[in-house]
């Protein structure tokens, strides 16, 4: 039996990424949902490392880390296409998503993924703005290089599903972007994925406590 562990779809924007990966490469999973009680939630900010979410159970292979995710499933779907197929393309992909995965700490501090949220205005603190900056320059890149409407062309790949979550934020925070970035954001939160996900996001207690932390 294939499994996905995951938590909270409102706020855990790494458990999005997870989730989308697998939808993309077309594997049958079923969720496995963690209960975030008071004590999961403090584990989840203060052993961020040892908390295995979003956790991949293949057959005999257990994958967690959303990167180690994405790596296993373009090994074993080839067919999903998840990185582009030409040499430049494809490892100009993998470093945006290695760069989405190790980076952006302020980002995620000051504009955590609350998909039920909306903020008519919203001050960004300093330390974010050079990260919001340069997910502009990375995103204006990949529409020029590939032509949009997904980061690397036609069809989407595992680097947007790396910057989907982004996506929603800015959406949330009311993030100023140019016609072509917000054009981008809108086929993301219009892709059929996102709204599945998005759905079952709604449906959550409200009683969550937001996290200062994202996990």
């Amino acid at each position: 039996m294939t499994t996905l562990t995951i938590s909270s779809k409102n706020y855990s924007s790494w458990s999005l990424r997870g989730w989308l990966l697998c939808r993309m490469a077309g594997v049958k999973f079923e969720e496995v949902n963690i209960d975030l009680d008071e004590e999961a939630r403090q584990e989840l900010l203060l052993l961020s490392p040892s908390v295995l979410v979003p956790r991949l159970t293949h057959g005999d292979v257990t994958v967690w880390d959303t990167l180690a995710i994405a790596a296993y499933l373009a090994e074993e779907y080839p067919d999903a296409k998840l990185m582009p197929e030409e040499k430049v393309a494809r490892n100009h992909c993998r470093s945006i998503c290695g760069e989405m995965h190790s980076g952006f700490y302020n980002l995620r501090s000051a504009l955590p993924m609350n998909l039920k949220a909306r903020h008519k205005s919203f001050k960004i603190f300093s330390g974010a703005r050079p990260e919001v900056e340069r997910i502009k320059t990375i995103w204006q890149e990949c529409l020029d290089a590939y032509g949009g409407p997904y980061l690397f062309g036609k069809a989407p790949t595992m680097a947007d599903a790396m910057y989907a979550p982004v996506c929603t934020r800015f959406v949330t925070y009311a993030v100023e972007l140019e016609p072509q970035l917000a054009a981008y954001c809108q086929t993301i939160l219009d892709w059929s994925l996102m709204k599945e996900w998005t759905a079952e996001a709604i449906k959550e207690p409200d009683e969550i406590i937001e996290l200062e932390v994202e996990f």
